[in-house]
């Protein structure tokens, strides 16, 4: 099926397909932009895109090979000349002419420029008049190199070509000591100076007669005219100017060639972290831009740049850039200002709170740990030379007891409530007194432990003094038995009341409970609400007097009539007062 699709594929030139076969090579076709049928392959075995449309995948009938390929859409590469080829600088092509020729350049009389691009110095005639000295033509080269070979500054140099420069050096500082040797010898004998200087200079039998001292102050005084490397000097304000990077200097991206270090930016040539990690930052060549960034007077612009943005947003006209003079000022200020308010708030602190001895900056040996003292100790650990190093001690007061305790808070913990406390006195209040024993005893008696104990013996207490009162008849129920005994079955009712007169009523006072029938004579309940109303408007000490010299025995109507003549708050008609009365 594949090799019959691929038969379909490539029509043979001239053949003209039929109904059927067109058919077939419309489904062939579809399949393919569907993906369920391989794409079609070029002669180089590359698969061209089924959605290319027809009119660009197909070959016209003159350049048409019987493949299927994409060769027509394409230029036909050429081999690049090699790196190692280059223009020929300088070649001549023979003998120059003799006339003058039609078209040539009519400055050097070459035919291989114009006037226009002649490199020779312009002659007063040229060559297309005074014919003569005629150049010769040019070796004129169609070089198609790659494009690293186009764009390498050294290809086709010659390193032969720089010993011209070296003659060249060589013969002017020839000259130059053949020169200083004649100025020496025109000085005259009485220059003793210069005599010995000769002398001198004969005697160590210095090859180089020229150099000497003078040299070097002659160097000094030409060391202006001659500007260093990215550098150029003012001689008359004395002011350097930095216009390019010195070359000696390592560049940033060579400093630590792996990959994964810090990232290097080539447009703005920066590299902000530290190329090298572990190494410490007084030890580095380079330790980023951004620790010069935070260094020097860095941050003291921007904290002038905070400083304006935030007072342009409360509404000041401060601007850093437009006017820096204002700013630096105003900054000034504001420093001062806050200086002073920092130190008047920092006062008013100590002199409400206290505490300005915890200001104070602490010894040596507790900030660095260490000292510089030298100390010998003996075999048994004894300071033999030099003051023994004194112990360290934290920065919090150490052995201070507060109110009256000996132990430090935190020294005792209670099991039964889980809290913290004082080890002398057993006491759980961070800022208590210190009791002693006597608050150990306090806090042992009132634990839960001897509150549970104690509530256990009380309920035991209450259950016998229960169980006892269930037993023992109360002093009511012994009188009416008394009585029963005393007074017999054949006694009248009559009796009974007189008898109940003049015995001792056991209430004293308590108002009998529901359910008991009491019977009260109207009477005597009369009588005794009119004695109570006169107890009442009577003082009260004579009250208190009149109540001593009356009988013991309250009855029962006189204790009805002191309740019903009973003040009662809660009732609202309680101060009322009858107008006749």
């Amino acid at each position: 099926m594949a090799e019959r699709a691929q038969l379909l594929s490539t029509s043979v030139p001239g053949h003209k397909l039929s109904r059927e076969e067109h058919r077939k090579q419309k489904d062939l076709d579809a399949a393919r932009k569907a993906g369920t049928a391989p794409a079609a392959l070029d002669e180089a075995g590359k698969a061209i895109n089924p959605h290319i449309p027809e009119y660009i995948s197909r070959a016209p009938w003159y350049a048409d090979i019987g493949v299927a390929s994409l060769a027509h859409q394409r230029r036909p590469e050429a081999e690049p000349t090699p790196i190692s080829e280059w223009y020929d600088r300088g070649a001549k092509v023979g003998p120059a002419a003799k006339k003058y020729r039609k078209g040539a350049c009519e400055n050097c009389g070459a035919m291989t420029h114009k006037k226009q691009d002649c490199v020779e110095r312009p002659r007063k005639r040229g060559a297309k008049f005074s014919n003569k000295d005629i150049m010769a033509d040019e070796v004129i080269e169609s070089f198609d190199g790659t494009y690293d070979a186009k764009r390498d500054r050294w290809n086709g140099y010659n390193p032969a070509t720089y010993k011209d420069v070296v003659d060249e050096y060589e013969a002017m500082e020839a000259a130059r000591q053949k020169y200083r040797e004649e100025e020496i010898d025109k000085q005259t004998s009485t220059d003793m100076a210069a005599v010995k200087k000769v002398a001198k200079v004969k005697k160590e039998g210095d090859e180089d007669f020229g150099s000497s001292d003078e040299d070097e102050e002659d160097e000094d005084k030409y060391a202006e005219a001659a500007d260093q490397v990215g550098q150029s000097l003012d001689a008359k304000n004395r002011i350097t100017v930095r216009n390019l990077r010195i070359r000696e200097d390592t560049a940033k991206y060579l400093i630590n060639l792996n990959p994964e270090s810090a990232y290097y930016d080539p447009k703005t040539r920066a590299m902000r972290d530290a190329p090298e990690q572990g190494v410490a930052q007084e030890d580095m060549k380079f330790a980023g831009d951004n620790f010069l960034r935070y260094s020097g007077e860095a941050t003291n612009m921007q904290k002038l740049q905070m400083f304006a943005w935030q007072s342009s947003q409360r509404g000041h006209n401060v601007h850093a850039q437009a006017n820096p003079t204002a700013g630096e000022l105003l900054h000034r200020e504001f420093q001062e200002k806050k200086e002073v308010l920092k130190d008047s708030s920092k006062v008013s602190i100590l002199a409400k709170y206290g505490g300005e001895e915890h200001l104070e900056r602490l010894p040596k040996e507790l900030l660095s740990g260490q000292t510089e003292n030298y100390v010998e100790y003996s075999r048994t650990g004894e300071a033999v030379k030099g003051r023994e190093r004194a112990k360290a001690r934290s920065k919090y007061d150490e052995d201070v007891y507060i109110n009256n305790h000996t132990a430090v808070w935190g020294s005792y913990f209670d099991r039964d409530t889980a809290l913290w406390g004082f080890a002398c006195c057993h006491s759980l209040i961070a800022g208590s007194y210190c009791t002693g024993e006597a608050g150990k005893e306090a806090t042992t008696s009132s634990s839960v432990t001897a509150l549970l104990d104690s509530a256990s013996e009380r309920r035991r207490i209450d259950e016998e003094a229960e169980a006892e009162r269930a037993t023992r008849k109360t002093l009511a129920e012994q009188h009416a038995e008394n009585i029963a005994s005393a007074s017999g079955k054949d006694k009248d009712k009559a009796d009974k009341g007189k008898r109940a007169e003049r015995t001792e009523i056991p209430t004293y006072g308590k108002r009998p409970e529901e359910g008991d029938e009491v019977e009260l004579d109207k009477d005597r309940l009369r009588k005794a609400l009119a004695e109570e109303k006169k107890r009442k408007k009577m003082g009260e000490d004579e009250a208190w007097a009149q109540s001593k010299k009356s009988k013991i025995d309250v009855s029962q109507e006189e204790l009805e009539a002191y309740r019903l003549s009973r003040q009662t708050y809660e009732d609202p008609m309680a101060n009322y007062q009858d107008s006749e009365e």
